[in-house]
């Protein structure tokens, strides 16, 4: 157990950091263990489904804030700071929307009504927002940069802009959020998301920021210096910096299970002294906390521990390593 003055929340707090890690309502319902240690590592957190767009309004029209309200609760009472996760996304769209015929313009209007009924709900309350999630295609498709989607195909291009500016009409006062992964080091689909929302800036799109998602591996690390000139050029958009949600698989890698826990406690701490280092890096978050609660198995099939906490909620390698970072200069 660390004493208040060790753990990630006490250290960040000093280096101006938020820390946080993404959070699922079952464990945090149902496991005072995982609250425990929520409450004392983390002053940011994100809710990593309930305020998709298919969880907050299932059924067109009907809208259920339940959930989310009382998860912005929790954290005003424990002194976090919330991310809101996300507004326009390809996956978690409600069945009614995914099956329906619709025009250009009926599209418009119902994410236009959805972005402006759910960030004006929250106005006021949280710390930012990831307003489209994932728009980017991973290759470059015949000079296509965007992903293939509902939104690109029933819209148009066009509706990462018409996205952002709605909901900064909604909210003026929230940081906005362009959150993506593969993007954080360089490379063709850092450029076009460089390029995306430069041209953004350019037309004075209400963007605030890039989220790196860093679901990364020991098999192909990520590199540091490329990360940390990524971000340079993205503050000299006036661009905000997160890793949102950060894991590192090690059952891809290579060498004994102590050689992947160290490769994998190298790529922690050498991700947050990036972060650290670079002006516009404000925030630094794990996509949950404790290994068991990774989605990572069940995507890929294979055990791993991709997480700063093992399955009992004992801090590992990677914890200690993010702890030993955080206090220098602290």
């Amino acid at each position: 157990m660390n004493t208040n003055n060790t753990n990630l929340r006490s250290l960040a707090q000093k280096r101006k950091l938020a820390i946080g890690t993404g959070v699922s309502m079952e464990p945090l319902r149902d496991d005072s263990s995982y609250r425990e240690v929520l409450m004392r590592e983390y002053n940011m957190v994100t809710p990593t489904y309930i305020m998709k767009f298919e969880a907050l309004q299932p059924q067109r029209h009907h809208y259920n804030f339940e959930a989310a309200d009382n998860f912005v609760a929790m954290a005003k009472a424990n002194q976090m700071q919330v991310r809101g996760h996300n507004l326009v996304w390809h996956h978690s769209v409600p069945w009614w929307l995914t099956h329906g015929q619709w025009t250009k313009e009926e599209l418009i209007h119902i994410l236009r009504q959805h972005i402006h009924t759910v960030v004006g709900h929250y106005r006021g309350q949280l710390a930012a927002w990831d307003v489209v999630n994932e728009a980017v295609a991973d290759q470059d498709s015949a000079g296509q940069r965007k992903r293939d989607t509902i939104w690109l195909r029933g819209i148009g291009p066009e509706y990462v802009e018409l996205a952002f500016r709605w909901a900064h009409e909604a909210d003026p006062t929230v940081p906005l959020f362009y959150n993506d992964y593969a993007g954080e080091g360089l490379g063709a689909k850092s450029d076009a998301i460089y390029a995306m929302v430069k041209e953004l800036r350019q037309r004075d799109v209400p963007i605030h920021g890039i989220g790196f998602q860093m679901h990364v591996s020991i098999q192909n690390p990520p590199k540091p210096e490329e990360i940390a000139a990524n971000m340079k050029r993205l503050g000299e958009l006036g661009l905000q910096v997160q890793v949102t949600e950060m894991d590192v698989k090690i059952h891809d890698g290579s060498g004994t299970q102590e050689e992947r826990v160290a490769a994998q406690t190298k790529v922690y701490r050498d991700i947050l002294q990036v972060c650290l280092e670079a002006p516009n890096c404000t925030a630094f978050l794990t996509w949950e906390f404790a290994d068991h609660h990774s989605w990572i198995p069940d995507f890929f099939g294979k055990p791993d521990s991709p997480l700063p906490f093992d399955q009992s909620y004992r801090p590992k390698a990677a914890y200690h390593a993010m702890v030993e970072v955080l206090k220098i200069d602290a």
